[in-house]
């Protein structure tokens, strides 16, 4: 009987959108001859109103398992850090948004390359904050793209693709949890193929679509500008659920809209006026109705319980994002 080498995998990724990758790769281990030899994930961060250190969701699945982790806060200055990695002798390397770039110490490694699992149908969105970009701009679909990663950011050529459609209540967090089963799913279906060298790389001028570039997302990104439209606004309110959320001021402190839709009408951008359909926000074009909101220092509520105990809410001129500090 002729013996299959084991393909050794060191999967690199860090949020709970690798989890999901790395689970199939772990689950399919033993039936595909995979032996995923260790993870590398980003260093524990701070977290909470105490600031104690939490590791990682990959980091987390890969000690229930028993799974070596690699925490190195950098790759590009750690040559311990590549060093490590190169003793593994991993024949390939799969990533999930790592959250560090790989440098080409790294990316030639492995006999068969390093595969990224992206979050969006290359080359559009490349970079760090694809599902937030697609919600924001208002797209009717996205998808995964299993890349073959070179030293550009999200540049390598395409392996394979899949579409999803996005639905009018989706928000980062919903979109992300179908994405990442999607992606997790259309990784262990192209790895044999593959690693079998019956697929060829398609390099991604080649593919439709107009490449750009989008940056990771700051707190700051999360501030209501009232002379937008109302359409963009409902947007942002569901691009950054669950973070840094869509947020004006009330008196000083935050006010997160967490939920809205837009309906017809006037009036100032920023006043809170009393409609048929509800409460609603003046904007650059149309109204925004509010449907749930955090003051500072509460639980998410509907509207009507916040006017409830706050009646002066109604009439209230909300500042722009010039005018909130």
């Amino acid at each position: 009987m002729t013996h299959t080498p084991t393909i050794r995998i060191l999967f690199m990724g860090t949020p709970e959108f690798a989890v999901p990758s790395l689970r199939r790769l772990h689950e399919r281990s033993v039936e595909q001859g995979w032996q995923v030899v260790a993870v590398a994930t980003q260093p524990d961060r701070p977290a909470g109103r105490g600031k104690q250190l939490v590791a990682s969701p990959v980091k987390q699945y890969a000690a229930q398992h028993d799974i070596l982790t690699l925490q190195p806060a950098s790759l590009r200055k750690d040559p311990d850090a590549v060093e490590a990695i190169r003793n593994l002798a991993p024949d390939l390397i799969a990533v999930a948004a790592y959250g560090l770039l790989l440098p080409r110490s790294v990316l030639e490694i492995p006999t068969f390359g390093c595969l990224n699992v992206h979050a969006s149908l290359l080359p559009a969105y490349r970079g760090a904050s694809p599902i937030m970009a697609v919600l924001l701009d208002g797209q009717a679909q996205t998808g995964i793209t299993i890349m073959l990663m070179d030293a550009g950011l999200d540049t390598g050529p395409v392996l394979r693709q899949a579409r999803q459609p996005i639905f009018a209540g989706d928000t980062t967090e919903t979109l992300s949890q179908r994405l990442a089963e999607q992606g997790a799913d259309l990784l262990v279906e192209t790895l044999p193929t593959w690693l079998a060298g019956d697929l060829a790389p398609i390099p991604q001028s080649d593919l439709p679509g107009t490449p750009n570039v989008v940056k990771q997302i700051k707190k700051e990104a999360g501030l209501i500008d009232w002379r937008q439209p109302a359409a963009h606004i409902e947007r942002m309110t569901r691009a950054y659920t669950p973070w840094p959320a869509a947020y004006t001021r009330w008196r000083s402190e935050p006010f997160k809209v967490l939920a809205a839709e837009v309906t017809t009408g006037n009036t100032e951008p920023g006043h809170v006026v009393r409609t048929q359909a509800g409460i609603a926000v003046g904007t650059g074009d149309g109204l925004l109705l509010l449907r749930l909101v955090q003051p500072a220092g509460k639980k998410p509520m509907d509207i009507q319980s916040f006017i409830n105990g706050a009646p002066t809410f109604v009439g209230a001129l909300l500042p722009d994002s010039n005018a909130a500090p």
